[in-house]
Parts: structure tokens; sequence; C-alpha cells
């Protein structure tokens, strides 16, 4: 893959977009020297978040290298000829296993001290979707959730029912054993590490703490505890959240796209709060290309459950990216369908953020039957203070990771990032090695 320009754009939400420039502007990547090369015969791409919130300085580099330890275990898979929704979900596992991700068993408790899950991926190719909300004692959601999408595949069950495409709570863990997911025991030591941040959380949620409100409309507070503060997560100057909500998107080699989203909700949640990470349409959207649609797109989302919910955010975003130029859409399609939505003008701030790409086959000048291109344009982005994001190709040597951040003095809920860039992948059947 070849990486290219990488772009940057901040707005203001007071601004209108078409007072903003367009702003593009180069970055070296490594990928970008190796355009001479010959095509390898296998390709695709991955890009993953951990969150979009705030990220201290001092956690970066964990951020950084479990998104890197993602991206390489999607693109293992893809070398080895699996399909987007294979390597979407290895690694949407990996950013569940991690101790600083709030997702898997390692996510927030709930006002009754226990951890419920949320988890969805959507295969682009068959357009198929499974899902699990408020799911317990399973060490990876993710799994239960692409083994209902995968059964779902087979057709109807006996007596001609329609086999479930979402389920929640006790009927979910069920049916995960039942299909030969094993259960996790309860981890005591997890148990404690976040019963003390639930005592910590407490202390601060006084009457003339403002953070009180903040930190109830979030997906998360901080995963991380530390000396200099109660939430090492959270910005001392305005209180912006981490919301470690994890996600991914890839495109195969053959073109096809599949996206996923895993998260523990918001920190003392109540019981059986269902997030944006389970909903359709909110927590992640995949979309093969078609005759009304010229792009294939992938979406992955994170934030604030409630606001990504009531607006559908990763559908939106999915819809906008058809149209001529993705950049443009995008940034129109957060301004004017989250942060400015009308189904949220009662919010004070809109927080989330999201991954997307969008790939089509490229036209080959002149026309090559043995060599095919596919041109993928990855963005992300965000009304959070920051995002981790990470990205690879599978021509890549390593992964690129990357916390965006937005610049000082604007606010958090009322400004956007974004960024990204393009990669062209080949592939062929008479490539070189």
């Amino acid at each position: 893959g070849v990486m290219e320009d990488l772009i940057t754009c901040v707005e203001e939400q007071p601004q209108p977009p078409s007072s903003l420039p367009n702003s593009w502007t180069n970055q070296h990547s490594d990928s970008a020297q190796r355009t001479d090369e010959e095509p390898k015969a296998v390709g695709g791409f991955v890009l993953v978040h951990a969150g979009a919130g705030y990220h201290s300085e001092s956690k970066a580099k964990e951020y950084k290298h479990v998104c890197k330890r993602a991206c390489q275990r999607a693109v293992e898979r893809l070398r080895a000829g699996a399909l987007a929704m294979e390597a979407v979900a290895a690694a949407l596992v990996e950013l569940e296993d991690s101790p600083f991700t709030n997702a898997g068993m390692g996510s927030n408790l709930n006002l009754s001290g226990e951890i419920e899950c949320d988890a969805s991926i959507m295969d682009g190719k068959s357009l198929h979707y499974g899902s699990v909300g408020a799911i317990r004692g399973i060490k990876n959601p993710v799994l239960v959730a692409h083994r209902l999408l995968s059964e779902a595949q087979k057709g109807k069950l006996s007596a001609g029912r329609i086999p479930p495409c979402f389920l929640v709570g006790r009927g979910a863990h069920d049916w995960a054993v039942a299909h030969g997911i094993p259960p996790c025991p309860f981890s005591l030591s997890a148990y404690k590490r976040n019963k003390r941040k639930m005592e910590i959380a407490e202390k601060m949620d006084t009457p003339e703490n403002p953070m009180k409100r903040r930190r109830q409309s979030s997906e998360t507070v901080s995963t991380f505890i530390g000396p200099s503060s109660a939430f090492d997560g959270v910005s001392s100057e305005n209180g912006s959240e981490c919301l470690d909500t994890v996600g991914a998107i890839v495109v195969d080699q053959e073109g096809n796209v599949a996206s996923a989203v895993s998260s523990g909700g918001l920190a003392m949640k109540h019981p059986g709060r269902v997030g944006q990470a389970a909903h359709y349409g909110c927590g992640c959207w995949a979309q093969n290309s078609c005759n009304s649609n010229p792009y294939s797109t992938a979406v992955s989302t994170s934030g604030c459950g409630e606001h990504l919910i009531r607006t559908m955010l990763a559908r939106e975003c999915s819809v906008a990216l058809q149209a001529e130029d993705a950049h443009q859409a995008l940034l129109d399609a957060m301004q004017n369908q989250f942060i400015s939505s009308p189904f949220l003008a009662s919010e004070d701030r809109v927080l989330g953020g999201v991954i997307v790409l969008r790939c089509c086959r490229c036209e080959e000048d002149p026309p090559s039957q043995d060599l095919q291109a596919s041109l993928v344009e990855f963005l992300w982005s965000h009304s959070t203070e920051s995002m981790c994001v990470g990205y690879m190709s599978a021509q890549d040597s390593r992964a690129k990771t990357h916390i965006s951040r937005l610049p000082p003095g604007a606010v958090p809920g009322h400004s956007l990032a974004i960024e990204g860039g393009v990669c062209r992948l080949t592939s062929g059947a008479q490539a070189g090695p």
C-alpha cells in the first residue's frame, strides 16, 4: 500500500462549513517510499481507534501500542487470505484484551459493581449484522457478535424461526456458551481496580463539583488513575473525558469492507444500559459498493453513547461518504448531523468521534489484466479533545499510530478535528515477490 496525503482541518461550531478552508497538508509517510516496489499478491487495509475523549501525554505510549498491536493482528489475518470480517474481529479481540481500554473484561463497573459490555460487527458484503448488549461474563463480546452474524447467514432456524442478530443480558451470555464461547470468571483484581475508581468518582461527585454532569453525559470516565488527579484521562482545563470505546474498520484484498465496535459503557451506569456500540447504525456500519453506491464504506464510532444513538452517526457518515469529496462530506456530516443535529439541540456539548474509510477500484491507464488497484481513503474526525488511531496496510512493515488533538483554545463538544490519508492497494496474479 502506498500512503499519501495526510489531511487536517479543524472547525469551530459558530462558523459555517463553507467559511473554512479545505486545507490539505502533506506529512512524511514511510509507506510512500515504496512506490517502485512490485505489488504483492495480497492486499488490505485496517484502521483502528482506541476511543475519542482525552488522552494524556503520559499514557499516549500505551494507547498507541495497543492500536499498533490491533493493526498487526488484523494484517496477519489479511496476509493469510482472510476476508475483512475475520480481520476486523481479530483487531477487536486485541483491543478488548488490553487493560488500557474500556472494553471486554477490563471494562468499567455499573452501579451494581458488575461488568456489562456492548459490541457489534457488520459485514459489508452480506450486509449482515451481529450485536450484543449488556452482556456479562464473556471475555470478548465481539466474538459473540461475530458468531451471531455467522449463524444468521446460515438461514432460518427450526420451525421457520428467524435467527437473532441482537441479544442482550443473560440471554446473550447463555447463547454464547451454547455456541462454544467459554464464559470468563470474574476477575477479583479487575473488580478491585474498578471499585477504587468508583469510590474516587463518588468522592468527586459533590454538588459543587462541575465534573458531575459532564461525567454522567460521557460514554466512559478514564481507565487510568494517576497521582496528579483523580482521573488521569480528564483534562484539568475543560473536563473532556476519555471515551475509550474501541473499534476497527477493514477492507480486504477483494474489496470487501467490515466494521466493529466494543465498549464497557460509562462507569456507574444503570444495570441494563446499552450504549451505541450495540445499536444498529450507531456504533458501526459497513456496506460494499453496489449500483446505487459507487464506494464501499466502513465506519466505527466512539463517544457519548446517547448522542451517537440519537443521531445514528455511523450510518449517517456512511451515506455522506458517497459524495465526491470524502473530506468535505465527513466534515459536513459531523457538523450538521452530529454537533448541530436537531436531535441534540438541548445538549450543551456533543461528544463523539468516528473512523471511516471508503474504497473503489482504480481505472488503470492503460488497463492491465494482471494488476488491479484499489484506492482507499481513510479519515477520522472527533469533537472530543483527542482521539487515538492506528492504521496499516497488508503491504506495510509496521503500523502507524497517531493521537489526533483539537488545537489549543478549541472547545470540545463545539469544535471538530478531521484528519486522514489515502492508500493505494495493489494485487496481481503475476505480481513479483
